[in-house]
This record gives structure tokens, sequence and C-alpha cells, in this order.
């Protein structure tokens, strides 16, 4: 099936783990238009509020980048409160007429919460700490609700899920970006 516009979780992997007192967000490098690879390290994870929240994006990375900014803003308006900057951006998306046509899905964490931000408006937060998104999503998602229970650490289980990912999906390939953030003890 060739990938369409519309459809904001093809063409990449992100992932989500929260553990230990830890959250680590990774994700895969490559950008693919259609059945080709047009670039294989894209930084598709970055730091965003000085450093204080962490967030990686699947879809179209213009939009990604212009909803990003949007969250910034947000945060910048309601400072340390993820939440409330998330659900504020959500009905922004949701409801204006520019953003409404963004076609990109964000995964965003800072050190007490993750949430998944969609364009329908949905913030929802990870079951048990763990979420993927994209093309490679699912596969990266189910690793890490499998090695979730074992001894290793956020970033290693985001690493390790990245990679079986990569094994199965086309979309996805090896070239990893991890950020993590440890919650105040």
């Amino acid at each position: 099936m060739q990938p369409t516009l519309a459809d904001p979780w093809h063409g990449t992997t992100i992932l989500t783990v929260r553990k230990g007192g830890t959250v680590a967000i990774g994700g895969d490098g490559q950008v693919s238009i259609g059945q080709t690879i047009v670039k294989q390290n894209a930084r598709k994870v970055r730091r965003i509020a000085k450093g204080d929240v962490i967030g990686g994006f699947a879809g179209a990375t213009a939009d990604a980048f212009t909803l990003f900014e949007r969250l910034e803003g947000k945060l910048e308006q309601y400072p340390g409160q993820l939440m409330r900057a998330a659900v504020e951006l959500a009905k922004d998306w949701r409801t204006d007429r520019y953003l409404r046509r963004l076609e990109a899905m964000m995964i965003v964490a800072d050190k007490d919460i993750s949430l998944v931000l969609t364009g329908t408006g949905d913030v929802l937060e990870p079951e048990a700490g763990v979420m993927g998104i994209g093309s490679g999503g699912n596969y990266a998602l189910a690793a890490a609700r499998a090695l979730a229970d074992s001894d290793l650490d956020a970033e290693t289980i985001v690493r390790r899920s990245l990679a079986i990912a990569a094994d199965i999906c086309v979309y996805t390939n090896r070239n990893v970006v991890v950020e993590t953030l440890e919650a105040d003890r």
C-alpha cells in the first residue's frame, strides 16, 4: 500500500519508556517519500522548553516543527505544566484552520508525565509508561512492553525496542537518537 499524506503514522518510529525515575524518548533517523529513502540521519527527537521537556514526532517534518514551536510557546505561557500546555495545544490544533491541516503526531515528556498528542485533539497518557507512534511504533511498543519487566533501564529498553522495530519495519532504520530525563529524587 502506498502511503498517503493523510497517514501521519507512516514513515518513522518514536517510542517512549518511563521506568525507574527516568523517561526516555527515542526515534529512528529515516525519512522516506513513498518507497525512497531520502535521508537516514534525521533528528526526530529533541529537547524543548530549556531542556525540561523532550519530544519526538512522526509525520510531516515541517508540520512537526510548527507543532514543537507552538508547544514551546504554550510551555512559556504555562511553565512547568506540560499537561496544561499539551491540552491547550491540542485545542488549537483541532480548532485552528491552519493547524488542523498539519499532519504529525508527537510524544512529549517531562520529568513527571508522558503524553501522546494528535491532530484530532487527543492528549493521551501512555499505559504503563510505554507508547510508540509511527509506522514502526507498534513493533517498538510490543518489544518495549516485553522488556519492561526486565532489569534494563528505560534508555536501554528504548534502544533495543527500536532495533527490533528496524528489523521488521522497512520505514525504520538503526540511526537512533534517544533523549532522557530524570525525575527529581
